[in-house]
């Protein structure tokens, strides 16, 4: 198959984006670390649950 010439895969790549991408998603580390650890989760939990 030839290859598609360049504006068409320009606009292709416009509306499409990377139909791969060069790194997965477990090779980057894109987590914030806010460094609180567990206090955010201790700090949001329900109401049900006891707080010691």
């Amino acid at each position: 198959m030839d290859e598609l010439p360049d504006p068409v895969r320009r606009r292709l790549d416009e509306i499409f984006g990377d139909v791969l991408p060069a790194t997965t998603s477990d090779e980057r580390d894109d987590r914030r670390d806010t460094g609180d650890g567990d206090a955010d989760l201790l700090a949001n939990r329900p109401p049900h649950h006891d707080r010691d």
